[in-house]
């Protein structure tokens, strides 16, 4: 590797920067002592990115050179690569792509390949996505044995247990994405397939749609249900129940989500190699099978110039665009050197990458650019931004992919392309922008995700010695200070929303331009995804954000806009409502539902014998050391009482309340198991470490004691993973849905599915 230059500066780390490079991508040592620092990290990569320089001779840079551009232009915070290359570049591993799709044959033998590739993929960093829409459909005849197929959603489940058991670099657990045509005989199992919270939680999963099934639907037709294996129509069905119980679930769960694959396939640059079946985990990246594309994005924020926000097009002299061209020439190199850089985990998936050499140059900070320039996230104008930047980002890379195509020659497949038959190009890479989500790398460049609008202006993080932190968006606190709002007070006040927009007494023009994710109308978000899709050569990763009381309309009317809108697929995700498919079920979600229930029934609470036997327990919390008394009859938990400090104090009467409650389920027959899952992981202001985990409040306490002793064969985490997804494993905090994934704002922590 390159030798690391004495005056290489220390790059000037965000607030929580460090903490997520500790926590995910600085080496270690075998005992878990970091060994890296920040600096030697951004080091590392750009060296070894830099070192594929030297195949090309024609190239303008030496590798040396080269490095130190890498190294300011990560350092700098205007570019970043995906996580893997973060993690692996200049490492034994070498694993440094993101996205990975591998096909799923109709046979034991290649449905078994693809889980161990999987496996394989899993282990260094990558994420997976498959169609499952070759597979014969259930109860369908197998010919070489005589039994009968048990159908895709059963291997589905197979695939998830897999991906369970496999971390990714020691750093998360794999994601996937399974997909499968809406003309599968199975399509209605398959759509239903989470209706059970905590199903498939390693998948997120879509719905494939056609064009002839969407036409199906807008004329209320009948469309045919294909066996896979034979081609053959097996059955019909109305194309609009299918589409009405896709919105159904979408609006209980979020999934499945959708895909539009004639669409995709339009824009597949190389139909000679087959068609797209299936995309990255989180939808952005349509791949072929065996093949991978790396990702990166470049941070909006950093290109505006102040001053200009009045100005009669703030647009063109508040965005540097010079230097926007130089970081888009500078990162399509980037991308296309890790290609070269990278050591992919089977040969097959190698050929195919280096045969159509895909990147994906995407954004973030869009939503901070935004703010920078007052200009509202849903607005025209804010739409038109979308389209000018991204429109510029698209022709320049493609420029710079071209360039590049001079200096070392275009993607081996670009003959067959449809670039060659529309005599254009020559160019480097068969694609090249892609809207990826970028969680963690936004935390790390301290800029807003993707092109996502901000979840809330201000949160608490809780710190683990008790104290709380109001963190506010600098852009909203600077806004704050020039028109003399920027209190403590009015910190914490939105700190307990995330918004502003019931803020009267603040000026119009604030409340306008800083919208967070649920105060713009879902049409906004749609139109934003569309606007960003036109000028991009793979997809888009974007949460169209709902609030609870949408309706299965207003989702429906989403879906629509999307496929009229050219986009090329579409998540949506109502506030909450996962939380309310655990917490209501029966009679209560008929209620939920508009439906009629039936009489109250009138639950029996045993009476308390005059002697009862238990235990009482110290457990150490953040608010002091609670003592609770468990009494049992029949060796099963009957009451319990929760004593917290000194009485009179607001937080004993707390903790006394919640010991009535939990006692008063346990006499009416509730099962512990039960009471467990509704109050394990409930937050608290000061957590504090409990052996390997984090007793997050006094309810969580309680759950604590209760799970080990009456649930220690059966602990909650196994049976009710669905609660366990809302909540950070790390460091406790919540987890919000944005860009088809649960993300942790705090820490970084995230997971697909």
């Amino acid at each position: 590797m390159l030798t690391m230059p004495v005056e290489l500066p220390e790059p000037q780390l965000k607030p929580h920067t460090d903490i997520v490079l500790r926590k995910r991508y600085l080496h270690k040592s075998l005992d878990g002592t970091t060994i890296e620092t920040p600096r030697e990290l951004f080091w590392r990569v750009a060296a070894s990115i830099a070192e594929s320089e030297r195949a090309y001779p024609a190239s303008p840079y030496t590798p040396e050179q080269l490095a130190r551009e890498f190294y300011d232009l990560m350092t700098s915070w205007k570019f970043l690569p995906n996580s893997p290359t973060l993690m692996n570049a200049g490492t034994e591993l070498g694993q440094l792509s993101a996205c990975f799709v591998l096909p799923v044959g109709d046979s034991i033998e290649e449905i078994f390949d693809a889980v161990k590739y999987a496996a394989m993929i899993h282990k260094s960093g990558g994420g997976t996505g498959f169609s499952f829409s070759r597979l014969r459909p259930k109860d369908s005849r197998v010919g070489s044995t005589g039994g009968v197929a048990s159908g895709p959603v059963s291997f589905l489940r197979i695939f998830n247990t897999a991906t369970e058991q496999i971390k990714q670099g020691g750093t998360r657990r794999g994601a996937n994405m399974g997909i499968l045509r809406v003309d599968h005989p199975d399509i209605e199992e398959f759509i239903r397939a989470k209706e059970k919270e905590g199903e498939f939680n390693n998948f997120n999963l879509s719905v494939g749609l056609t064009e002839e099934f969407m036409r199906a639907v807008e004329k209320d037709e009948e469309y045919g249900l294909r066996s896979p294996h034979s081609g053959e129509i097996v059955r019909r069905r109305r194309a609009r129940e299918i589409f009405d119980l896709l919105v159904d679930k979408a609006w209980s769960s979020g999934d499945p989500g959708i895909v539009f694959l004639d669409r995709i396939n339009r824009d597949n640059p190389t139909p000679d190699q087959g068609e797209i079946e299936s995309t990255n985990p989180c939808g952005e990246q349509p791949l072929l099978p065996f093949e991978a594309c790396n990702l990166g994005s470049i941070n909006l924020s950093c290109f505006h110039v102040p001053g200009h926000e009045q100005d009669d097009d703030p647009f063109e002299r508040g965005i540097d665009w010079d230097e926007l061209r130089r970081v888009i020439h500078l990162a399509v190199r980037f991308l296309d050197n890790v290609i070269d850089a990278s050591r992919f985990p089977l040969e097959r998936i190698a050929e195919t990458v280096r045969r159509n050499r895909k990147i994906g140059l995407g954004v973030m900070g869009f939503a901070d650019l935004l703010f920078l320039l007052g200009v509202p996230y849903d607005s025209p104008e804010g739409t038109a931004l979308a389209e000018r930047l991204m429109s510029f980002i698209n022709a320049e890379g493609h420029a710079a992919s071209a360039t590049l195509a001079g200096e070392r020659g275009p993607f081996p497949a670009y003959t067959t392309s449809i670039y060659a038959r529309q005599e254009l190009g020559p160019f480097r890479n068969a694609t090249v922008t892609t809207i990826a989500p970028t969680g963690t790398l936004s935390i790390i460049a301290g800029c807003s995700s993707g092109v996502e609008p901000l979840f809330a202006l201000c949160f608490t993080r809780n710190i683990l010695d008790g104290e709380r932190l109001v963190e506010v968006n600098p852009h909203f606190e600077e806004a704050l200070r020039r028109c003399n709002e920027a209190t403590p007070e009015l910190m914490e006040s939105v700190a307990r929303t995330g918004s502003i927009q019931h803020m009267d007494f603040l000026p119009p023009a604030l409340r306008k331009v800083f919208v967070t994710a649920m105060d713009i109308d879902p049409v906004w978000h749609l139109r934003m995804q569309a606007a960003f899709q036109r000028h991009t050569d793979n997809a888009v990763s974007k949460t169209v954000n709902l609030p609870n009381s949408a309706t299965r309309e207003d989702i429906h009317a989403i879906y629509w806009m999307a496929y009229e809108e050219g986009c090329k697929g579409v998540t949506v995700y109502r506030d909450g409502c996962k939380n309310l498919q655990v917490l209501a079920t029966g009679e209560g979600q008929r209620k939920m539902d508009g439906a009629a229930a039936p009489a109250e029934t009138v639950s029996t609470v045993r009476k308390r014998p005059d002697i009862l036997q238990g235990f009482t327990q110290k457990v150490q919390t953040g608010l002091g050391a609670m003592y609770l008394t468990v009494n049992e009859v029949d060796g099963k938990p009957f009451e319990v009482f929760a004593t917290i400090g000194k009485s009179g104090r607001s937080i004993t009467a707390k903790a006394e309340a919640i010991g009535r409650l939990v006692s008063l389920a346990l006499r009416s027959g509730v099962s512990v198991r039960d009471i467990v899952t509704q109050i394990k992981g409930i937050g608290g202001e000061h957590p504090v470490f409990r052996g390997k985990g984090l007793l997050l409040s006094i309810p969580d306490a309680i759950a604590w004691v209760l799970e080990r002793r009456y649930l220690k064969d059966q602990p909650v985490n196994m049976l009710a993973p669905d609660l366990e997804e809302h909540r950070c494993h790390e460091c406790g905090g919540e987890l919000i849905f944005q860009e088809g994934c649960l993300i942790c704002p705090q820490c970084g922590y995230s997971r697909c599915g």
